[in-house]
């Protein structure tokens, strides 16, 4: 058996551990492997090959491994849906009564139902509101 093919196992184990642990720390070992393998099948030594993998994981790992890291712990830039309208302000069209089970807001051009964010809380008709939160199809609302 060649040393391609061991080389071709380290690579693959690599790839199987990287897949399972989604951690971007086996991949580089995975790609010096691939490397050492190529070199391997195109026959040089085996001091090559092993210097290569150790050189091409070193540098992968020190290239992109940041990159990888950044993309993915970096957090969506454009908030969507009910999310984007926390922190919007509102106008109160309807007073706002959460014990009578009352009121409306208009946030950005659409009519919701609201709650204050305070139970105790009763904010009447034509006063701005900020959105706190948003609850199904409901707004909590605080001045």
């Amino acid at each position: 058996m060649g040393s391609w093919v061991l080389w071709t196992i380290v690579a693959a184990a690599f790839t199987l551990g990287e897949l399972h642990t989604n951690s971007f720390y086996l991949a580089p070992f995975a790609f010096g492997g691939a490397v050492a393998a190529v070199l391997a099948a195109l026959g040089s030594g085996g001091l090559v090959a092993v210097v290569a993998f150790a050189a091409a994981a070193l540098l992968f790992l020190l290239l992109l491994r940041p990159i990888a890291v950044r993309h993915r712990k970096g957090v969506p830039a454009i908030r969507t849906g009910a999310a984007a309208l926390i922190g919007q302000p509102a106008l109160v069209l309807e007073r706002i009564a959460n014990n009578e089970g009352v009121g409306t807001v208009k946030i950005g051009g659409e009519v919701w139902t609201a709650r204050s964010y305070d139970e105790e809380q009763v904010i009447p008709a034509g006063e701005r509101v900020e959105v706190v939160e948003i609850r199904g199809a409901t707004a909590l609302v605080m001045p």
